[in-house]
């Protein structure tokens, strides 16, 4: 009796033990990645239902500069920028009488030129929205002021008056707010100049746009013949590997880059992931496994190639041009790289902070894959001290 006992006391305790055992996670079949390198970022905005990716990038790359700098964090006002803007993008859409580029999308050299011309200011003197939104809402004033601008500029005058520019300011005035001659900010008074002078101290002949064409010789400057590029902007030429090369260069040293790039292609999904898969290296498989990848939908092999590590496609030089000359590459986002990290194969990344809002699984932070950027990038804007000395030189800097 007293074995039997023993027996059923010591069943129930392997029993117990057995069902308080902690069971194996399942290994994790999406990304994992692990930071290499971060440098601070100001937290991610929201440009909403507007074209202004370029206003929210270039004010986010001047925000993490100065974080770099020493200087504090700052939330300054995007659109303060998208309001001068577009002033001068109407100047010259006119001056061309209509045969020039007027729209909502823009480059980094709109903060460059803002920043030498007029200025800049904080959020909380121009908070950008006077029509009872919360975020950007554009559709509307983008379709007003264009065709106030296509009246002007199309239009079969013999003169122009003087004051056809105030019209086009009333437009932004009434949809963005006044741009302020004066604020108050920590107790203080500026303008927009003295603002960036003063407070934010930046100089930008320090900033330099870098781009990688074979349509014109490397280590020449040339402007990226897009619309949104309407000043001639002028970047510096460079081949892929080199300007790669600048890319890590910066992340490791601490620097941020403005970074413009085309996301139209099915790899930069709207879960923070952004790749080139190779579908037919994918597809090298035998026996069940080949069986079950051609036994898949299309929509399911795209998942299996950008939900998880996947073989990418190997970039080249000539790639770059070609998808650049046939419109598969195209001035679509801009967007902040700010590190790097690497997934659970090894393989690296570059963090991107996106101006999507808080969206997607790494809350509007995107892993862009090194072959997706060497591919996809159309230029960005960055820091010349943050270019490795060797292509400096080739650059004449």
């Amino acid at each position: 009796m007293n074995k039997l006992i023993t027996l059923l006391a010591l069943s129930i305790c392997l029993g117990s033990a057995s069902a308080k055992s902690p069971k194996k996670d399942k290994p994790e079949d999406g990304f994992v990645f692990t930071t290499v390198k971060e440098n601070p970022i100001t937290s991610v905005k929201n440009q909403n239902r507007s074209g202004t990716c370029w206003a929210f990038s270039s004010m986010g790359f001047f925000e993490s500069e100065l974080l770099r700098m020493g200087k504090g964090e700052f939330d300054l006002a995007e659109m303060f920028l998208v309001h001068k803007t577009m002033e001068d993008r109407a100047v010259n859409y006119v001056r061309y009488h209509g045969d020039a580029s007027f729209s909502p999308g823009g480059s980094f050299e709109d903060i460059v030129a803002c920043y030498r011309t007029y200025g800049l200011v904080p959020q909380s003197a121009m908070p950008g929205i006077m029509y009872g939104d919360s975020l950007p809402v554009h559709t509307e004033l983008d379709a007003v002021a264009g065709a106030y601008v296509e009246a002007i500029g199309k239009g079969r005058f013999s003169k122009l008056t003087p004051v056809w520019k105030k019209g086009l300011c009333a437009i932004y005035d009434t949809y963005l707010g006044e741009c302020p001659e004066e604020f108050t900010y920590e107790g203080k008074t500026y303008t927009p100049r003295s603002f960036a002078d003063d407070v934010l101290g930046l100089n930008m002949d320090d900033y330099i746009s870098l781009t990688s064409y074979t349509h014109h010789p490397f280590y020449t400057k040339f402007f990226v013949e897009v619309q949104d590029n309407w000043r001639n902007a002028l970047s510096y030429n460079l081949p892929i590997d080199e300007l790669m090369e600048v890319m890590e260069n910066a992340v490791m040293n601490g620097y941020t880059f403005a970074w413009g790039a085309d996301v139209s292609e099915s790899g930069f999904t709207r879960d923070g992931i952004a790749v080139c898969p190779d579908a037919e290296k994918a597809a090298d498989l035998t026996g069940s496994d080949m069986a079950r990848w051609l036994g898949l939908s299309a929509s399911d092999k795209q998942k299996e190639l950008t939900t998880k590590p996947a073989p990418e496609i190997t970039v080249t030089q000539e790639m770059r041009q070609e998808a650049f000359d046939n419109w598969q590459t195209t001035d679509d986002h801009g967007m902040l790289i700010y590190g790097i990290a690497k997934d659970q194969t090894g393989k690296e990344y570059f963090m991107v902070k996106n101006s999507w809002g808080e969206s997607g699984k790494y809350k509007g932070i995107w892993y862009a894959s090194k072959a997706f950027v060497a591919y996809k990038t159309m230029n960005i804007l960055v820091h010349k001290d943050a270019i490795p000395a060797s292509i400096a030189k080739k650059l004449g800097l």
